[in-house]
């Protein structure tokens, strides 16, 4: 039995109407998949299939939360997932997948294994840089990564910046609009400004 047969779906044995499958995904789903970025999942998969005429559309609502890690302070960061993705299937001569709206399949197909599309779809809602929101990061990584940045001696824009990080981690996560603005952040636009 492989590590994704429960995600095989029996396009040929469907009756024409409307079908409903649903999955839950976990921490070993990503592990069978290799991946490197999602440390835990869990997700519940509802896939429905629509089937008339000879093509088959899927409708996938992916939600639930997925793990990763905090490119800041390396802890473990906790993400909310709702993703959607919808797909035409039908019976061809041979594999075409050149757009993502429709895929052909060939007809000695039986089945059509949803794991990959799943996985791919859960993939975009990964963040570029994962991190947690400021102030929410582990103070004691976030201290060990301020004493190890090199910095030159008497570098005012190093010192500025380790003062607006300590600011940043100390402060409430809820912005308060009816503060006033401190003066560092423009000499912060002003050095911006200059590259």
């Amino acid at each position: 039995m492989g590590k994704f047969t429960e995600f095989r779906l029996p396009l040929k044995t469907l009756p024409e109407g409307t079908h409903e499958f649903e999955y839950h995904l976990d921490k070993q789903f990503f592990v069978n998949m290799e991946s490197a970025d999602i440390r835990d999942a869990d997700l519940t998969v509802k896939l429905t299939v629509v089937y008339k005429h000879d093509m088959y559309d899927l409708s996938f609502l992916i939600e639930g939360t997925i793990t990763l890690q905090c490119a800041r302070c390396l802890d473990d960061l906790e993400i909310p997932v709702e993703e959607t993705y919808h797909l035409t299937v039908k019976y061809g001569e041979d594999y075409n997948d050149e757009t993502d709206e429709l895929l052909i399949i060939p007809q000695s197909d039986n089945y059509l294994n949803v794991a990959y599309m799943i996985y791919d779809t859960v993939s975009l809602a990964v963040p570029i840089k994962p991190v947690h929101p400021l102030g929410k990061c582990n103070r004691a990584m976030s201290a060990l990564l301020r004493k190890h940045r090199a910095r030159k001696e008497g570098d005012e824009d190093a010192e500025l910046e380790d003062q607006l990080i300590d600011e940043m981690d100390s402060m409430d996560t809820a912005p308060d609009d009816d503060a006033p603005v401190d003066p560092r952040w423009n000499a912060l636009k002003k050095l911006a400004d200059n590259n």
